[in-house]
């Protein structure tokens, strides 16, 4: 141990004192080791009859992730890689409302409304309904999909008429579309997708209250983590960025 005896023989505050700085170490551990240890810390104390002993726990330094964003350029190169048009719709799907890979496969035909141009993302992360934009080129895409495909229940399907196009699947689309594009980024998966729609409406303009809502955050400050990407300017109106991503084409 740290002191060179047993816990009971060190003081709470030399303890804490000793977390703390642990905390706040550039080779501090995982908060999930951090947990291990303040709660063997505790259990001990409490075997040992001295459960008033109390070990808080610390805040732990965190490292600032940026996420994986791809710029316009590398959208269109991956939107026209896959050689299938379902599986090129299916991408562009995706980024041009900032879905959530499940949000996708559980998305059904009638969660798209095209008289009022938008899509209903039902039971979201933490079970939360919420509307999205539908972008005008991906209207007639899918309109175009759904009278060729023709789907009996999900947007998108797999083998089985009826079930849910699967994650793997989209998965699998993805990673095929970048290597076929070129892209050289080994970071790159689904969710980059929403991270660019985000990050491409803060480039457009739109204000950040109206992005955490379209992407479904509790938290305005999950949100914020794009500001450090792209600093956003004010006043636009909610949009897909599909379309501004095609508007001078």
């Amino acid at each position: 141990m740290h002191f060179g005896c047993v816990p009971e023989q060190v003081t709470t505050e030399q303890i804490q004192e000793y977390l703390g700085r642990l905390a706040i170490a550039a080779t501090s551990p995982s908060r999930s080791a951090f947990k291990h240890l303040v709660n063997g810390l505790r259990y001990y104390f409490k075997l040992m009859g001295l459960g008033h002993r109390n070990i808080e726990f610390p805040s732990i330094r965190s490292s600032l992730k940026l996420p994986t964003v791809l710029s316009r350029q590398e959208c269109k190169l991956l939107f026209r890689a896959p050689h299938l048009l379902k599986h090129r719709l299916a991408l562009c799907f995706v980024y041009s409302a900032g879905l959530r890979v499940s949000e996708f496969s559980n998305m059904k035909i009638n969660a798209v409304d095209f008289n009022r141009m938008m899509i209903h993302v039902r039971a979201g992360k933490g079970q939360k309904d919420r509307y999205v934009p539908l972008s005008k080129l991906i209207a007639d895409g899918l309109k175009k999909h759904l009278s060729e495909a023709q789907p009996k229940t999900y947007l998108f399907e797999g083998m089985y008429p009826g079930k849910p196009y699967s994650v793997r699947s989209l998965q699998w689309v993805l990673r095929d579309a970048v290597n076929k594009s070129g892209i050289k980024n080994e970071n790159v998966c689904v969710h980059t997708l929403r991270h660019s729609y985000a990050t491409h409406l803060l480039e457009d303009g739109v204000d950040i209250v109206t992005i955490k809502n379209l992407l479904g955050h509790s938290n305005i400050k999950t949100t914020m983590i794009y500001l450090h990407v792209k600093q956003p300017t004010q006043g636009s109106i909610a949009h897909s960025p599909f379309d501004t991503l095609y508007a001078k084409l």
